[in-house]
């Protein structure tokens, strides 16, 4: 293998593998390089499906970004013929004056995207598959859906190689050494030099860059599948849903092809070494906890039956908001990192950005609220 590159990019997850098709189409040589073997169920990516959501609870800064992502991922789909994305729309559900719902709410004005706004009767009786109390509220986006995570990641995989990125597989970096005109990435392979570095490494981002003392938090966290009633649940009849409710946070997804109805917390796990974490779904005490409770409170037509359960990682930032920047004293070197439980639905477009900042100097998408510097100095 040449171990000489226009861009590394170090970390093919989702946006690392998004960015590393984004540069071989613009005729970049570019590495993109793994720890394993994407997609891969040691990272932020496995699970089957991830939700995209258009009228962003988390910040209206959000929406322009989903907006675009969608219309890459559908790009995508047509590019390389691999079903990618499910309009399933998705259920908020939240008690009435949530302010997560609110901030739904005025971004769906702000971008005249179709939201619904439902009280809890309206939801019992479209949906009987769920139970709420009549404090409760939904919103429903009927043009959002379902990602399929594992397949998108292999379609941009099919793309970068299609247009000439090489792929180093089962291969972490040991480390980094910055040179004013590019950069060495060690690795037990070897060592591979690049003008540029993209940094997408998931939870291994704080250890690969020590030296910036980035307050990043790898979790440990776990999603189940349960036992269901396909005529209530199936894909089609059921949305892919959360709920923000004070003492519940939980999303999930409709049973697809009698996989289960799908539900994981927002909040439950653990803080971990990524190097170090038991990916065994059940070696930890509390890694069904309230999921099966949850199954049985607000799901009548779901059993304690589980049929799966699986062990994922995330990265959280102090205020749970992405890093897309440069490093503070290597221009050289883009960070992209810390999505904190909501990032892959963006993989597309952060992908698409990342590959304009590395090759371009720039993007129209304001990255102001992603800055490094509101954590490092």
């Amino acid at each position: 293998m040449n171990h000489t590159y226009d861009v590394i990019v170090l970390g093919a997850g989702s946006m690392g593998m998004a960015a590393g098709a984004f540069l071989a189409k613009q005729n970049a040589k570019v590495l993109l390089m793994d720890a394993f073997d994407p997609p891969h169920a040691n990272g932020s990516h496995h699970g089957d499906t991830r939700m995209i959501r258009h009228a962003y609870g988390e910040g209206k800064k959000y929406v322009p970004m989903v907006l675009r992502a969608q219309k890459l991922w559908e790009e995508l789909e047509a590019e390389t013929g691999k079903h990618l994305f499910e309009r399933t729309g998705v259920l908020g559900l939240a008690n009435i004056g949530s302010a997560f719902l609110e901030e739904e709410i005025i971004s769906a004005k702000q971008f005249d995207l179709p939201l619904e706004i439902l009280m809890a009767e309206e939801v019992r009786k479209r949906w009987p598959g769920i139970t709420v109390s009549d404090e409760i509220m939904g919103a429903f986006e009927p043009s959002s859906g379902i990602l399929y995570s594992e397949e998108c990641i292999q379609a941009y995989r099919q793309v970068a190689t299609r247009h000439g990125a090489a792929l180093l597989t089962n291969t972490p970096a040991k480390s980094i050494t910055y040179h004013a005109d590019g950069v060495t990435v060690h690795t037990e392979k070897g060592d591979y030099h690049a003008d540029k570095l993209i940094v997408t490494a998931g939870s291994w981002t704080g250890s690969l860059l020590k030296d910036l003392e980035i307050p990043l938090q790898p979790f440990r966290k776990t999603v189940a599948w349960y036992e269901a009633d396909e005529a209530m649940y199936g894909l089609g009849r059921f949305p892919s849903y959360f709920m923000d409710l004070p003492n519940d946070r939980f999303y999930g997804f409709p049973s697809i092809q009698g996989s289960g109805l799908k539900i994981g917390s927002h909040d439950a796990g653990s803080n971990t070494d990524p190097d170090r974490v038991n990916r065994l779904f059940g070696s930890e005490p509390d890694d069904d906890g309230d999921l099966g409770t949850v199954a049985q409170r607000f799901f009548p037509g779901v059993t304690n039956n589980r049929v799966r359960g699986q062990v994922c990682l995330v990265t959280w930032t102090p205020d749970h908001d992405f890093i897309i920047d440069r490093h503070p004293n290597h221009d050289h070197v883009l960070l992209v990192s810390a999505c904190s439980a909501h990032g892959f639905k963006f993989a597309s477009v952060v992908g698409e950005i990342s590959a304009q900042l590395t090759l371009q100097g720039k993007t129209d998408f304001d990255l102001t609220p992603f800055a490094l510097s509101r954590f490092v100095r």
